[in-house]
């Protein structure tokens, strides 16, 4: 459920806050592009600060699980003021109050996220639970794809009747807030963390630091997580401008209308992109729930994930190839890399939870909230990069703001390069990077035992006490 709801905002983030800012908004693309990097930058010592404090906060739920209830309505706030439209006509005032909300809103984002993703790895330790865990985790992730990529563009229309689009951006992601609201509750009252750092275990941020950033299996993670969804945002970003301005629109239509849909020339774009993206988030749904942990047990989870990395570069280049009419290819395309990709999503944070094992095993020392607090850091980072990037991209080549669906030659070749070359070759560049990532299966199983044996020799010690 805590997933469910810091993908309502995480998926609105990554697929439409771009969009928002040129269409309604009417920022020129690489102003919309500035805030989105800008932002991330801003709010950098965040998610540190949100490790270093959640580490050592001790209170009778925990030191993860309060941040989610602490956070929960401040999060749901920011995240209705990031999608609002005050009425201002300036635009530079409008990029002024863009990237305040936005800086606001990921400040809250690290608050909520860092804690609630290092319950992960204190909630077990058993390296199958926790890729089960992690499992259940994404494939609610899944579910929120569904809700915010497959169901926004409807809801904003149904709610813009009578009404300008800006309101039926408001009324959406008021919805989404208040559940995300309830969900963060519901998630705080039931979990529980089983994990704690040794006994002798001293804080002290120096060394949290330090036995982190020598963490090898950390590193890669950390780089290799920032590369990942600079890629992920770009080519997210990308697929939306693809659907309005380049697939032919009355093809769309036609192919709508023969699986039963009823679209017309005005609602294609939004019909037609909202399928697509639920046909993603029903591929990965069933991918996540019945691939990654059997891929991963078996082959293990490094493996895996550089496999299906591969395979997603592959299918992702593809893009580049469907002419305007091709409308089933582009589907087509849209099942493969989503199966190709949907066995990595958990795999991510089992490795981050891992790394925080790795620093264990070594120095005898756990900072689990620090160890994924950078990771978070990149997540955010490539996040807003990557949608700067589609921004900037499509202001080079041309593009025209405002929600304007006939666009130039030029534009129409960079928007087909941000959806396929250009997210291809850095899902390669992230399959180059986990070269240097060192658990592979067998080291896990090893390092997870000994870690085993030290807690249950301190619980035996401490029950002969």
């Amino acid at each position: 459920m805590g997933d469910v709801a810091a993908n309502l905002v995480f998926q609105m983030l990554m697929v439409y806050q771009l969009k928002f800012y040129t269409d309604i908004f009417g920022l020129n693309g690489a102003v919309a592009g500035t805030v989105l990097l800008f932002a991330p930058l801003a709010s950098a010592f965040v998610d540190p600060l949100a490790g270093i404090l959640s580490d050592r906060t001790n209170t009778r739920w925990g030191k993860y699980r309060p941040w989610l209830l602490w956070t929960a309505v401040p999060f749901s706030v920011f995240y209705v003021l990031a999608f609002y439209n005050p009425g201002i006509t300036d635009k530079t005032l409008v990029a002024i109050y863009a990237t305040v909300s936005y800086v606001l809103l990921l400040t809250m984002y690290g608050l909520n996220n860092t804690p609630y993703s290092s319950l992960g790895g204190v909630m077990t330790s058993d390296g199958k639970e926790r890729t089960n865990i992690n499992k259940v985790r994404f494939v609610a992730t899944s579910i929120a794809q569904f809700v915010v990529q497959g169901l926004t563009l409807p809801l904003v229309d149904r709610f813009s009747v009578g009404h300008d689009a800006s309101y039926g951006w408001l009324c959406t992601v008021s919805l989404f807030a208040l559940c995300a609201l309830v969900l963060f509750v519901v998630a705080f009252l039931s979990t529980r963390e089983r994990i704690a750092p040794p006994p002798q275990q001293t804080m002290s941020v120096r060394e949290d630091i330090r036995e982190t950033f020598t963490n090898v299996p950390w590193r890669t993670m950390f780089v290799m997580t920032f590369v990942l969804f600079i890629t992920l945002s770009l080519w997210s970003s990308s697929m939306n401008y693809y659907f309005q301005s380049y697939v032919n629109q009355n093809t769309l239509r036609d192919f709508l209308c023969r699986i039963g849909l009823s679209a017309t020339s005005d609602n294609a774009y939004t019909l037609g992109f909202s399928v697509f993206n639920t046909l993603n988030a029903i591929v990965q749904f069933f991918g996540v729930l019945f691939l990654s942990s059997f891929l991963a047990n078996r082959y293990g989870k490094k493996t895996t994930f550089v496999v299906g990395l591969f395979l997603t570069a592959c299918f992702t280049l593809l893009f580049y190839l469907p002419d305007p009419d091709d409308v089933i290819m582009m589907y087509t395309l849209c099942l493969l890399k989503s199966l190709s990709y949907a066995p990595t999503v958990p795999l991510l944070w089992a490795m981050v939870a891992d790394c925080a094992d790795f620093t264990e095993y070594i120095h005898h020392r756990r900072a689990t909230g620090f160890c994924f607090s950078g990771v978070i850091f990149a997540l955010k980072a490539g996040t807003g990069l990557g949608a700067a990037a589609a921004g900037f991209i499509l202001s080079t080549f041309g593009y025209v703001s405002g929600g304007v669906s006939l666009q130039s030659p030029s534009a129409i070749y960079g928007i087909r390069l941000a959806a396929s070359f250009i997210p291809a070759i850095l899902f390669i560049v992230c399959v180059c990077v986990m070269y240097f990532y060192p658990i592979t299966l067998s080291f896990n199983e090893k390092m997870q035992k000994e870690l085993e044996d030290r807690r249950s020799h301190r619980q035996f010690f401490n029950n002969q006490l």
